[in-house]
């Protein structure tokens, strides 16, 4: 739809004149004139004038059909950022609705969206906030951003990919959920370009070998349906279409189906005046192609969420290949390609425009309401990758209505789109009057029957939160808890906390704990422990996100970073966990690293960590420094070694090399049993060359005692290596 890069303001003008709509140029040329002036000499990386930009951009809106505002504020959009115009002096030249579109822009743009994970939580969350008071604010940011997706290749190859990835997550959803097609398609192209390069060229390679072959069929299809139609109906209109690479894409390599598999790769597209007209093509389209069975979707009596209407059936010519034709009226077709634009490039053709616009603009509240209840700001990229992802499906009531979900929705999500109470009384489900388990994910087409509790008490398992893939339903089951538990939640809350503690190695006393935490409840607005107890056991506060601030605030309090070793040797209490000597530590805390499992009779040496005490490895460990006197850090190891003899056990890793057969697995844990070892963990592959590689974790007394057990599996049959990891 979009061919250039960029634009002159020329090219615009001409653009402009060729529309079917008025426009007030004066107010345009003053919009451009000042962009002329302010960028100045500024330039793009590329090294191009920079007023190309806000031109292209401009070129995209007239091409969607956008008003005389928003194409002024798309040659603005970048005068407040980047130059010294300022917002008094645009609001006085321009008055407050192109100045209000700028400045919604322009905060949009203030802080790079590819950042920390709540940062661009709360950067979308400004973004919805702006469409929900004007949506042609995100309308000029969608066109801005595909302009520079066209023109990114002058930046460095990471940029690139954060930037494409942005897109998949958070533009091309928001695009499609306004119903603009092309924007959509095109971003996802080319950021597919940059996500998986070698994929985007396999399909291009393939949709390439067969373009003549495809351009001769699609038009042979085309004229055949035309010449049929046209006999019976008036005023029709015929097209096609090939699918876009990262529809292909999505088919072939998340779907796992080869090209021939995919039915909608080649469509055409029959525009008609009347509903009934479609319905009549349908009959006649059916009686010339042979319809491939479940491959009917009727959008026009179930609109998609983004107010698309149209029939789409896949039939078989006699060439023997698969086509998809859709039929849709052109008021249909407007909606398809332009979604919410086309509420102002053919404001007088669709019936009820007001609506129409507000049905765009509600799911933005939605979104934006969830996130107020839970107070978690990271619940909106949530939302935006759930709730407007592509894949739907229409689930329909006992009664016939029809709700539509996200695809991988469960019968729980159903039943809270429903009405929040049926919700929260759910204790059952019957698909197609089935008894289904409650994590039954819904298909399109199915009835969905939710059974219901009359016991007032009855409400949701904590548990269904991990369940849903809606926003909408994860917040109404944290509403509930939140309303109705709380000194249930207080309870969880705490034992959630101390277990958290306990799994990073913090040991602290109660006075020690609210010290720690004084920090993270005023950032968080609570007035006691006891309202952050709560929040973590509904779920309002999500204790991965606040542990790294808790072991900051630990290490400060005990001071753990600034332990220096010194000559003197004390030895540890023998009851202590580890039994291991640590130059001038009494009962610290000790672990026994990972990458090397040391065990009694092992020459070790300690590593003085921020925040979990000392590390214990072995001497010959790849991560101990060859010299400890000259090694970065060289006052953090420390002299370490085994305080006595009769330890009772510890965790070592073995791995074994076997040819691969039957039972070999079985022997092995036989062997071990006899010795009365075990198996804290056992994981097993087999490579190409037919060798079973197997990992094993045991406990042992020391080093001899795991010589001894190494030495007793080499009698197993096939095994042809054994060694310590």
């Amino acid at each position: 739809m979009f061919e250039s890069s960029y634009n002159n303001y020329d090219s615009l003008v001409d653009l402009i004149s060729k529309s079917d709509k008025s426009y007030d140029l004066d107010i345009i040329d003053k919009a451009y004139k000042c962009a002329l002036k302010t960028h100045g000499d500024q330039k793009r990386v590329s090294g191009v004038p920079y007023i190309l930009h806000p031109v292209s951009v401009a070129y995209i809106l007239v091409r969607l059909g956008m008003d005389t505002q928003t194409i002024a504020a798309a040659l603005l959009h970048d005068v407040l950022e980047d130059t010294d115009f300022t917002a008094e002096e645009m609001e006085k030249e321009f008055g407050k609705e192109i100045f209000v579109l700028v400045s919604g822009v322009t905060n949009l743009g203030r802080v790079p969206y590819s950042s920390k994970e709540e940062q661009q939580a709360k950067n979308i969350r400004k973004m919805l906030i702006a469409m929900s008071k004007d949506i042609r604010v995100i309308i000029i940011k969608l066109a801005d951003r595909l302009q520079n997706m066209r023109t990114i290749e002058c930046m460095p190859e990471q940029k690139r990919r954060d930037k494409s990835l942005e897109n998949m997550e958070v533009f091309a959803p928001i695009a499609h959920r306004l119903g603009i097609r092309a924007i959509k398609e095109e971003l996802e192209d080319i950021s597919l370009k940059y996500l998986d390069p070698v994929a985007y060229r396999e399909i291009q390679h393939s949709l390439a070998l067969k373009k003549d072959d495809r351009e001769d069929f699609l038009e042979l299809i085309k004229n055949k349906i035309y010449d049929r139609i046209s006999k019976f109906i008036p005023n029709i209109h015929v097209e096609g279409r090939v699918k876009s690479a990262n529809g292909i894409y999505r088919k072939m390599f998340v779907k796992g189906k080869v090209m021939e598999e995919i039915y909608d790769i080649y469509a055409v597209r029959v525009i008609v005046d009347t509903v009934n007209d479609c319905y009549n093509i349908l009959g006649l389209v059916h009686e010339m192609f042979q319809p491939i069975p479940n491959r009917f979707k009727d959008y026009i009596s179930i609109p998609k969420l983004n107010m698309y209407q149209s029939l789409h059936t896949t039939v078989l010519g006699k060439e023997g290949i698969p086509f998809e034709v859709q039929i849709r009226t052109w008021e249909m077709h407007r909606t398809a390609e332009y979604g919410i634009a086309a509420h102002w490039k053919y404001k007088l053709g669709i019936s009820g425009s007001e609506d129409f616009l507000e049905e765009y603009a509600s799911w933005v509240h939605q979104i934006l309401d969830n996130q107020k209840e839970t107070g978690d700001a990271t619940d909106v990229i949530s939302s935006i990758k759930l709730d407007l992802a592509p894949e739907e499906v229409f689930v329909l009531t006992p009664k016939g209505k029809v709700v539509s979900l996200p695809m991988g929705a469960t019968v729980i999500d159903f039943a809270y789109a429903i009405h929040t109470e049926i919700g929260n009384k759910m204790i059952g489900a019957k698909v197609d009057k089935r008894i289904v388990p409650i994590t039954y994910k819904v298909k399109t087409g199915e009835i969905v029957d939710i059974i219901i509790s009359r016991d007032r008490n009855k409400g949701p398992s904590r548990d269904w939160i991990k369940i849903v893939r809606t926003s909408e339903a994860k917040t109404k089951i944290k509403q509930w808890f939140k309303r109705e538990r709380r000194d249930e939640n207080i309870i969880e809350g705490n034992l959630e906390v101390e277990k958290e503690l306990r799994r990073n190695n913090i040991s602290v006393s109660g006075e020690e704990l609210q010290k720690i935490l004084e920090p993270i409840l005023r950032r968080n607005q609570f007035k006691t422990l006891s309202d952050f107890y709560a929040s973590v056991g509904y779920g309002g506060i999500q204790l991965w996100r606040v542990i790294p601030r808790i072991k900051e605030e630990y290490i400060k309090l005990k001071n753990i970073n600034r332990v220096k070793p010194k000559v003197s040797v004390s030895k540890v209490d023998k009851s202590n966990y580890n039994s291991v000597v640590v130059d001038n530590m009494n009962n610290c805390l000790i672990r026994f690293s990972k990458c090397c499992n040391p065990v009694p009779g092992d020459n070790i040496v300690g590593f003085i960590t921020r925040g979990y005490g000392v590390s214990i490895h072995k001497r010959s460990c790849p991560n101990v420094p060859q010299d400890l006197n000259t090694c970065n850090e060289n006052e953090r190891w420390v002299n370490s070694y085994w305080a006595c003899d009769d330890i009772k056990s510890f965790k070592a890793m073995v791995n074994i090399r076997a040819s691969d057969r039957c039972a070999l697995i079985a022997d092995i844990a036989n062997e071990l049993a006899q010795m009365n070892l075990s198996i804290n963990e056992i994981s097993s592959r087999v490579n190409k060359e037919n060798i079973a590689i197997i990992n094993i974790s045991i406990k042992v007394k020391n080093v001899q005692h795991l010589n001894a057990v190494i030495k007793k599996l080499y009698s197993v049959e096939s095994i042809l290596s054994i060694s310590r990891a």
